[in-house]
């Protein structure tokens, strides 16, 4: 379920880069500090019949903006990916899922941070799973919340 308040992030994560909206990759649930995304097995196939590792790697990196939407006011910070590693485990022959939750108590933390220095990096380990719930990909990023520097474009205010 996608709460009322997060369906302008829920579009903009699915429609937003349109590299991102060809793979149909979508929100299943998108709530206060938590998001569950879908990358399908439809349309990220790869030449023998898995999904394609560009397409496991997408699902990743977009997790740390699609979770950004949810915690931060995205009228006054942005996000930033800085360094995105994964780590494939076994082939993945179905949908996949990657849930992503930041504590307030976290978010609180980067919020401080952040407009104390303009900007604060935060870390996350996930894992990328398939339909039986079997770990696929395990994915280490980090990204960065940042004050929205003056006269810079913000697509979703």
């Amino acid at each position: 379920m996608i709460d009322e308040k997060y369906k302008r992030i829920a579009d903009y994560t699915k429609n937003g880069i349109e590299a991102i909206r060809r793979t149909g990759l979508s929100l299943l649930e998108c709530r206060d500090n938590y998001i569950k995304l879908l990358m399908p097995l439809e349309g990220n196939v790869n030449h023998i019949g898995m999904m394609y590792a560009g397409s496991l790697f997408t699902i990743g990196e977009v997790s740390g903006g699609a979770i950004f939407g949810v915690t931060f006011d995205y009228l006054k910070y942005i996000p930033i990916v800085k360094e995105v590693a994964i780590r494939f485990r076994k082939p993945a022959l179905s949908d996949v899922t990657l849930e992503v939750e930041l504590t307030p108590e976290r978010a609180r933390e980067l919020q401080d941070i952040t407009e104390q220095k303009g900007k604060a990096d935060f870390t996350m380990d996930l894992e990328i799973k398939d339909s039986s719930g079997e770990t696929v990909a395990l994915v280490h990023g980090i990204w960065q919340v940042r004050k929205i520097p003056e006269g810079m474009p913000n697509p979703l205010a």
